[in-house]
């Protein structure tokens, strides 16, 4: 009260300079609606699916090494003489003769024991991945939908309550400073009465800046550049809920959570990556094919040719790169793992806040209900016996800050009990 009291000199200024919130008149705005937008505007949702997108093209690139590789050939050779051979540069001599000639080659994988189809199956799991990735991104943004508007609901009702103070505490003004000035009351209640009136609009403005940083937070989740005052669409707390059995929201939320299912596909994902590094010692064996026509040629060359055979490829040294990548591999895969126990403890601790600060939320609004009540008893006393001239205007004062704080403290457990229902339900996966 007396910080308060220390920075009134200013609060005067502040009202004068902070114009009156405009009532939210707006656009009308339920909670599904602002879902709706977000899903359809935010750019994270949308980078989320089209990355989504791109990991199912991953799986083709892995998968396009099971399939024959084609290609057409043009060759087109001139000489300076007869016979000319390559003489430096190579260990071979090849010979060169002049011609035209077009032809198509063939090479199909046969085999390669299991490194392709590892790769194709780690390739599908990243593709899984990401698809839950973008789910778990859905549901954070929903999230975050779901708070702001809770929080916006919030700050409109404190604005409402600061409004209501000002209005009160002016009518209070206005009464003291009548008796004062007939006689009936000293002029230290006049003073203290606009003391109070001071500081109601110093409340009044700080509640209306927090409402249009509240709407500028839900503009931009919205996928909106533009501040606007949308007109919210209020939703009852529930009531008569039980409370929750955490044990059961734990597996609930293990079994449906994106994120962690997202962390399972990565870490089969890595294993199977894992697999196909091993297999780097293992030979491939392919067949390869070409054919084609020499249409201008020298006489020591045919008009076509073809040929096909197999091709063995068995790696015996290569610096030891292909252990350190099998090395590697392994490592991620094991970490992997690790990194999704860490987290699924995490999402154990967490859902077990939540339920916790959803019952407490609940005790709280019901609490501060019975709080108001008092509050407004105390308050119709208190005005009543200053009305008398039996009580001093501090004994109102108290009484009329009282009140506020009660109203002020039963719009934030109203809304902070909905937005404990949102973060249970985005902490156990049922925000879809």
């Amino acid at each position: 009260m007396t910080r308060t009291l220390q920075s009134l000199a200013f609060a005067a200024s502040i009202a004068l300079i902070c114009p009156h919130l405009p009532a939210a008149d707006g656009v009308p705005l339920s909670r599904q609606e602002a879902e709706q937008l977000t899903l359809r505007n935010h750019p994270g949702i949308t980078a989320a699916d089209l990355l989504a997108l791109a990991s199912k093209q991953v799986v083709r690139e892995t998968r396009s090494a099971r399939f024959p590789t084609i290609t057409a050939n043009v060759t087109a050779v001139g000489t300076s003489g007869d016979n000319t051979r390559i003489a430096a540069g190579a260990l071979n001599n090849p010979l060169i003769l002049e011609r035209n000639a077009e032809g198509i080659n063939l090479s199909q994988t046969i085999t390669d024991f299991g490194r392709t189809a590892n790769l194709v199956s780690s390739s599908k799991l990243h593709s899984q991945a990401e698809a839950q990735n973008a789910l778990a991104t859905r549901e954070q943004i929903l999230r975050q939908v779901d708070t702001v508007y809770f929080e916006t609901l919030q700050a409109q009702s404190v604005v409402a309550v600061a409004d209501q103070t000002v209005a009160t505490r002016q009518s209070i003004f206005e009464q003291a400073n009548l008796m004062a000035s007939n006689g009936l009351r000293s002029g230290l209640d006049a003073s203290l009465a606009q003391v109070s009136l001071e500081e109601g609009k110093l409340f009044q403005a700080d509640a209306g800046n927090e409402l249009q940083a509240s709407f500028a937070r839900l503009a931009a989740l919205l996928g909106e550049r533009k501040i606007r005052n949308y007109q919210l669409a209020d939703e009852p707390p529930p009531t008569n809920m039980p409370a929750p059995d955490a044990d059961q929201l734990v597996q609930e939320a293990l079994r449906n959570r994106p994120d962690l299912v997202r962390l399972r596909f990565e870490h089969d994902a890595a294993t199977k990556f894992a697999r196909a590094e091993h297999e780097l010692h293992y030979p491939t064996i392919s067949a390869v094919g070409s054919g084609g026509l020499i249409q201008n040629h020298d006489r020591q060359l045919k008009a076509n040719y073809a040929a096909a055979g197999v091709n063995l490829s068995l790696p015996i040294f290569d610096g030891l790169l292909f252990s350190a990548r099998e090395k590697e591999a392994d490592l991620r895969a094991r970490a992997a793992d690790e990194k999704l126990r860490e987290v699924e403890n995490d999402v154990i601790s967490d859902v077990r806040v939540a339920a916790l600060n959803y019952s407490n939320a609940l005790e709280r609004l019901d609490l501060t209900g019975k709080l108001l009540d008092s509050a407004n008893e105390a308050f119709d006393l208190a005005q009543a016996r200053y009305r008398a001239g039996s009580s001093s205007f501090v004994e109102l004062g108290q009484a009329q800050l009282s009140k506020t704080e009660a109203e002020i403290a039963l719009a934030r457990a109203k809304y902070d009990l909905q937005m404990r229902i949102a973060d249970l339900s985005y902490q156990t996966g049922r925000l879809r």
